[in-house]
């Protein structure tokens, strides 16, 4: 196993192998496999092929519980956009990822390193190394540094309807106010920015800034979500 790697992981991620041949098979390739035969190495296929289902699983119960008003057809938008090629490669470079795979010649001239099919691969194999090391707690663990905050963030925004999410919160117990004030337009008029905040029964609980009304309105109340739950 890398040293350097193994550790960035206990740094980072309070990760500790007790098995690193499961780390190095997961960060291996079969070009570099096939290019040093008499060294008994195995490339990462067969454990992405379990990462991939492990993530699926974490990923799934953690919208589960988190959105528990979400119809299941929002949440498997979600998971997909979640779980998916683009993701994954990217969260692979944050973790520096990239740096640590050990390819054959062919394929690192070819910047095969930083080729988001390869890296999708390899962050799934890295999670079922984990998973066979040190089990599910640990992976729940690593997805709660490394993936789950992109919620947080904004990253999926998309996928959800912020303003109805706050207006089932904020009601559940009976009528509350809700208002939506424009705080702010600028910008030339190709690329106006918005700045919106949310009221609830005229106190100020969030504001956002995009570049549609609609979209601020949508952080506004995100940022609205976030400080409800940080109170509860």
């Amino acid at each position: 196993m890398d040293s350097k790697i193994g550790k960035e992981l206990a740094q980072n991620f309070n990760i500790v192998f007790k098995d690193g041949s499961l780390l190095d098979e997961a960060f291996t390739q079969a070009s570099y496999v096939n290019e040093h035969p008499n060294q008994g190495l195995k490339f990462y296929e067969r454990i992405e092929f379990l990462g991939d289902a492990v993530l699926q699983f974490v990923v799934s119960e953690y919208i589960f519980k988190r959105y528990p008003n979400l119809p299941q057809g929002r949440l498997t938008r979600l998971r997909a956009a979640m779980v998916n090629e683009e993701s994954f490669a990217s969260f692979a470079r944050e973790c520096h990822f990239n740096e640590y795979i050990r390819l054959g010649k062919g394929e690192e001239l070819a910047h095969a390193r930083e080729r988001d099919s390869l890296l999708c691969d390899i962050f799934e194999s890295f999670v079922g190394a984990v998973y066979m090391d040190q089990g599910i707690d640990k992976v729940i663990t690593f997805a709660k540094q490394v993936i789950f905050p992109k919620l947080d963030q904004g990253r999926f925004d998309e996928y959800f309807d912020h303003k109805t999410e706050l207006q089932e919160t904020v009601q559940a117990d009976g009528p509350v106010n809700i208002e939506y004030k424009l705080l702010s337009e600028e910008g030339p008029e190709n690329d106006r920015t918005f700045k919106s905040a949310v009221m609830i029964d005229g106190e100020e609980l969030g504001v956002g800034q995009a570049h549609s009304k609609k979209h601020a309105e949508q952080l506004a109340a995100r940022e609205a979500l976030l400080r409800l739950k940080k109170q509860h």
